[in-house]
């Protein structure tokens, strides 16, 4: 995670080794629907190791024979990892060619059926993760109680360093283009949702810091978990407090962009003062020009089914599984000083 980011629980508990190879990073999509059965997209369920999904993408357009604007995928994964998920492949005669012809060493189809459509973006319904850990140093008895307490309790949603590019670059460039700088197309919705990732993040950390970050302040905007449905503010009751114990709603942070901030009071001045920067109003501003609206984001993360097993003294596999648009990392990062062997996609 990115340097100077708090943690919820205290201190680091151990440092180790992650990613020296793509099997230590596993990921399998959550499909969000069951397939039709019929219709002119053939949705293809494959796994691959050591290849983006815009890699892989190109790579089944051509065995199709069809444009790339052909190829659908719900979510982009990590080129250092063994990924599973899905695409779907035009195809109008529903003539495909021979499976076999797309197998390869580092990608082979899991699973092909009919669908009506054409795979949207965020059509998952989450991500289940696979971590090794490798040299791992830290008390064992500490480091087993801080997975039960981001079990228990969860952990802070933070944008995870992919947000930012190599050497957390993408901030400066964004305000860069803010400030009139030309880039390419294909660079400017890097940049923008780099720059309201750095927003929300340093909400987030302000929040970590008064201790709001799990329970919400007055004049909150609430998120239902599991949906992108925000509510409030509303006056604290009993229902609310137990439905936020419950992990069922979530206090939430902005994601910027033109129109009025869901929040009051308290929760909106939070806000107010985490961005006073002059950087953080240069961001906001240039968010605004672009036409971005105003969004919400979860500031509690809740990995479920977290389960962990020492392979020996010094190894650690960790499994769960997350919401769409949330970060491995940021459990990762609760944990303790992560070093990656092979980086970052």
């Amino acid at each position: 995670m990115s340097e100077g980011l708090p943690r919820a629980f205290g201190a680091p508990v151990l440092e180790a080794r992650f990613r020296s190879a793509p099997e230590d990073f596993f990921v399998e999509e959550l499909p969000a629907f069951e397939p039709s059965g019929e219709g002119e997209h053939l949705l293809l369920t494959v796994e691959k190791r050591g290849m983006n999904t815009a890699f892989a993408a190109k790579r089944i357009a051509a065995w199709a024979g069809i444009p790339e604007m052909g190829v659908g995928y719900a979510g982009l994964k990590d080129r250092h990892a063994v990924t599973r998920q899905r695409f779907s492949v035009h195809l109008p005669r529903k003539v495909a060619p021979e499976l076999t012809d797309l197998a390869v060493d580092d990608l082979k189809v899991i699973d092909a059926t009919w669908h009506s459509r054409k795979l949207p973006r965020g059509a998952l319904a989450g991500n289940r993760f696979v971590l090794v850990l490798r040299d791992v140093k830290g008390e064992r008895d500490a480091i087993d109680a801080r997975l039960g307490d981001i079990a228990s309790h969860g952990l802070p949603n933070w944008f995870g360093e992919q947000r930012f590019g190599r050497d957390g670059g993408n901030v400066a460039a964004a305000l860069a283009m803010f400030a009139g700088r030309r880039v390419r197309r294909d660079q400017r919705s890097i940049l923008l949702s780099a720059a309201r990732s750095e927003l929300f993040n340093r909400v987030l950390a302000a929040r970590l810091a008064d201790g709001s970050w799990n329970r919400g302040l007055e004049g909150e905007a609430w998120m239902l978990a599991g949906s992108r449905s925000v509510f409030g503010p509303e006056a604290w009751s009993d229902v609310l407090a137990q439905r936020l114990a419950d992990f069922d709603i979530h206090p939430t942070g902005p994601l910027w962009g033109q129109g009025e901030s869901r929040t009051q009071g308290p929760a909106q001045a939070c806000e107010e003062s985490a961005l006073l920067a002059d950087d953080a109003r240069a961001m906001q501003a240039g968010l605004e020009k672009e036409g971005l609206r105003q969004e919400r984001r979860a500031l509690r993360l809740k990995p479920e089914g977290l389960v962990w097993q020492w392979l020996d003294v010094s190894t650690l596999r960790v499994e769960f599984v997350l919401p769409p648009g949330s970060y491995a990392t940021a459990v990762l990062h609760e944990l303790g000083e992560v070093t990656e062997g092979i980086g970052l996609a």
